[in-house]
């Protein structure tokens, strides 16, 4: 019995410090956010579809780095953000007055991502770096299967697409 809660317990730790280090593995810096052309709610406060939509991008883009160099870092500065579609008042799509406003996604109102990056060894050198200003044009005709029920699911597809050709990741799933 000692034996196996001894086994758990080293497990939990070790666990715990995996987590701790894949939580490390990316860090992104959100600059001036109020400034974004295009990160507007539809049903909530701006400042909360913001902090939601940053966090579900910061978790998708540490799922992305897993496919990173062991033991490496990606540091990043995102400068802009232009959510695909736009939002419209309710009224003016035809669901009357005492709807929530919605997002209406349209081919010319692409997804737009500016930002810079510095991909860091575990000894701090920089591996590789640029400035980036990331659109999908074809946003609406490339978007896999994956990212269909995703809210953010545009975006996620265009930083994919980049993060496997930056990073030359040979395993594509769209």
């Amino acid at each position: 019995m000692k034996t196996s809660m001894a086994t758990c317990l080293s497990a939990i730790v070790l666990l715990t410090n995996f987590q701790l280090m894949a939580a490390t593995q990316v860090e992104v810096q959100w600059q001036d956010p109020e400034k974004y052309r295009d990160v507007r709610p539809t049903s909530e406060s701006r400042k909360r579809f913001r902090e939601s939509t940053f966090k579900k991008l910061d978790t998708y883009l540490q799922e992305l780095s897993s496919k990173l160099p062991e033991g490496s870092k990606l540091l990043m500065t995102v400068t802009d953000l232009d959510l695909a579609g736009q939002v419209w008042p309710a009224s003016f799509t035809g669901l009357g007055h005492g709807s929530s406003d919605i997002r209406v996604i349209k081919d010319v109102d692409i997804p737009r991502m500016t930002f810079n990056y510095q991909l860091m060894s575990d000894s701090g050198e920089i591996l590789q770096g640029a400035d980036v200003d990331l659109k999908d044009m074809s946003f609406l005709s490339r978007t896999s299967h994956r990212f269909r029920s995703d809210t953010l699911g545009y975006e996620k597809s265009m930083l994919k697409r980049w993060f496997d050709k930056e990073f030359a990741i040979t395993n594509r799933s769209y």
